[in-house]
């Protein structure tokens, strides 16, 4: 995760209201296409990519959402791959990782944060 002191760019993804409660949205920055979470059970937000590192295929934003010994994670609805929203480890031991990206919410927007 990129920690906020480290932040150029706050990217305005949208209004809360455009992303699905417990499910996550995707959005366009640049050349990267981001998955934003709204994980409401735990009352938290979270960004990654939204590629898939096992096929490179666009699906973690439609992933599912849970938990692991405390650490909310998504998991790859094609390829069963669990990362850590977190930091973007892999949970299953591999050795793919996924980007993570901060985000804050002001208002009723939501931000993603990038160092371009």
């Amino acid at each position: 995760m990129i920690a906020f002191t480290y932040v150029n760019t706050w990217f305005k993804a949208g209004k809360i209201s455009n992303f699905p409660s417990n499910r996550g949205g995707c959005l366009k920055y640049k050349d990267k296409q981001i998955a934003i979470i709204n994980f409401e059970r735990k009352k938290e937000w979270y960004a990654c990519q939204n590629a898939c590192p096992n096929k490179m295929e666009m699906a973690l934003s439609r992933g599912m959402l849970s938990s692991m010994r405390d650490i909310p994670k998504t998991a790859c609805h094609l390829h069963k791959r669990t990362f850590s929203l977190v930091d973007g480890t892999n949970l299953n031991g591999d050795d793919l990782k996924i980007a993570t990206y901060p985000e804050k919410i002001i208002g009723n927007e939501v931000f993603v944060g990038f160092l371009d």
